[in-house]
């Protein structure tokens, strides 16, 4: 009889779980769509992109593009600077010709 009820039980069991069920769809139509390659890329293989992919999250960082920025930035100011110290010398050097010229025109006058 313990036999009997072990059989049965085993029986209502598998019939309960090899019964057809009605296959679930992983990847449903209105699933938004991935716009990026998500195959999966041995690092030994051929074609396995580690470095360069290291080296895009690196420069999108954000760590990275402040970095640029302020590079910008200091690069711009050098160029100010740069601009304001050659308005300075050529205004000396503007000077400097108008007072040899006054000098030179000075000192014609006086030996004539």
């Amino acid at each position: 009889m313990k036999n009997l009820f072990c059989i049965l039980f085993f029986l209502l069991i598998s019939a309960v779980s090899c019964s057809k069920k009605e296959p679930q769809d992983l990847y449903p139509a209105d699933s938004p769509k991935a716009d990026y390659d998500t195959v999966a890329v041995d690092s030994f293989s051929t074609g396995a992109i580690s470095v360069d992919v290291a080296e895009q999250i690196r420069m999108s960082s954000r760590k990275y593009q402040d970095s640029l920025k302020e590079v910008l930035k200091l690069q711009e100011q050098e160029k100010k600077i740069k601009e304001e110290l050659e308005k300075e010398n050529k205004k000396k050097a503007e000077e400097e010709k108008k007072q040899k010229a006054s000098e030179t025109s000075g000192s014609d006058v006086k030996k004539e």
